[in-house]
């Protein structure tokens, strides 16, 4: 039985899109786009289906982004990428885990359309130049000048310790005992001096408006915070050890940033519109 290349490669064409647009439900409705178009396409005329399903599924996502840029404007407070569920064994690959990583995708919100689109092909997926060109519209070598200043924005602002698989889930373990003691200081050893907290409740969840920058106010506010009222699961968001909190009244999901054995970041995503993938693990590949 021949498998339609569209399905057949469908894992990485999700990845793509939702690397490219930060959004699964989104990714989702490039991908149908992309499956009516490859529909009505001449197959005896396509010489590599994956490569021409990742160029298509490229140029829908480059639509969408121009669409979802006027939305973004009017969004009220931070906006963070939708949170994946994701199988532990997301980590083992170390690129792709931090391709799809919060932090990673809140990077990319950063870059232009295409050079955001040049990056992820080249970097993450190492779609040749020549390829890249034919997706975003390009000669392949304005597409090397893209891909270069791409690179050098995102490097300027990433994070360059590894962290390895155990010590993200202890520094994850540490935090969730902290949150649970509620003990300002025991949540300020767990954290970096300049630790930054980001929440996005898009106007449907409380959340703060700005982000949190310091220590001392970040932990003050999450002490603040009813400890008898929630619970947490630790899981596995977007390649990563993470934290699930739930309440009767709404939930989230907490990403953590960690360097040399604390905490730099904290993303806390709980509108929820943005967390109807946290029961299902999603197959993302390369």
């Amino acid at each position: 039985m021949i498998v339609d290349p569209c399905v057949a490669h469908r894992s990485l064409l999700f990845t793509v899109a939702y690397e490219m647009l930060g959004s699964a439900a989104d990714a989702e409705d490039v991908l149908q786009e992309t499956w009516l178009r490859w529909a009505d396409v001449d197959r005896s005329q396509v010489h590599d289906p994956r490569a021409y399903l990742v160029r298509a599924v490229t140029r829908q996502a480059l639509n969408r982004i121009r669409t979802l840029s006027r939305r973004r404007e009017d969004y009220v407070g931070e906006w963070l990428p939708e949170p994946l569920l994701t199988h532990p064994d997301v980590a083992d690959d170390v690129e792709l885990a931090e391709s799809v990583s919060i932090a990673m995708l809140t990077l990319l919100e950063t870059l232009g359309p295409t050079e955001r689109a040049v990056f992820v092909l080249r970097e993450v997926f190492d779609v040749p130049y020549e390829e890249v060109a034919e997706a975003v519209g390009k000669t392949p070598a304005a597409v090397r000048q893209i891909a270069r200043r791409a690179r050098s924005h995102i490097a300027a602002r990433q994070s360059r310790v590894s962290v390895s698989r155990s010590e993200h889930k202890a520094v994850v373990a540490r935090f969730v005992t902290a949150l649970h003691t509620g003990r300002i200081q025991d949540l300020m050893e767990i954290m970096a001096p300049d630790v930054v907290f980001i929440a996005d409740g898009g106007r449907l969840a409380g959340a703060a408006l700005a982000p949190v920058h310091g220590a001392d106010l970040v932990a003050t506010m999450l002490a603040g915070t009813d400890r008898a009222a929630f619970e947490t699961t630790a899981v596995w968001l977007n390649g990563a050890p993470a934290i699930r909190i739930e309440s009767d009244s709404e939930q989230a999901a907490v990403s953590l940033v960690v360097e040399n054995g604390r905490i730099t970041r904290i993303y806390a995503t709980s509108n929820p519109e943005k967390l109807t993938r946290l029961d299902k693990p999603a197959d993302l590949t390369r």
